[in-house]
C-alpha cells in the first residue's frame, strides 16, 4: 500500500497563509516559514488591538465631555457624578455625541447636573 502525501492539502494551507501575508515586506510575504510566523503575530496585534480600541474610544469620549462640562461651568468628575445623582443614566458615547453635535441638549444635562448637585 503506498503512503499517503499530503500534497493538496499542504499546498492549499501553504496558499491560504501566503495569501494573508500579501503586501508584507520582504521575505514575510515570499517565504511559507517567515509568512506563517507574520501572520500568526500580526492575528496577535489585531486580537490584542480590538480590545485596545474599546478603552482608546472611551478615552476620547470623556475628552469630548470634559471639554464641553468645562464650558458649562463644571468638571468632568463633578457632572458624572451629578447625573448620578439626578438618576440620569446615560452613556460616554451618548453623551459625547451630544456634547459635539446637541450643545444646547448637552447643557440642559450640565444645568440638571449643577442642580442635583446642591
Amino acid at each position: 500500500m503506498p503512503r499517503v502525501k499530503g500534497g493538496t492539502t499542504t499546498r492549499n494551507r501553504r496558499k491560504r497563509v501566503l495569501k494573508l501575508a500579501k503586501g508584507y515586506r520582504g521575505a514575510k510575504h515570499r517565504l511559507f516559514k517567515t509568512a506563517k510566523d507574520q501572520v500568526m503575530k500580526s492575528q496577535e496585534y489585531a486580537f490584542r488591538d480590538r480590545r485596545a480600541n474599546k478603552g482608546n474610544f472611551r478615552k476620547i469620549w470623556i475628552a469630548r465631555i470634559n471639554a464641553a462640562t468645562r464650558n458649562n461651568g463644571l468638571s468632568y468628575s463633578k457632572f458624572m457624578h451629578g447625573l448620578k445623582l439626578a438618576n440620569i443614566d446615560m452613556n460616554r458615547k451618548m453623551l459625547a455625541d451630544l456634547a459635539v453635535n446637541d450643545a444646547d441638549a448637552f447643557s440642559a444635562l450640565a444645568e440638571k447636573a449643577k442642580a442635583a448637585l446642591k
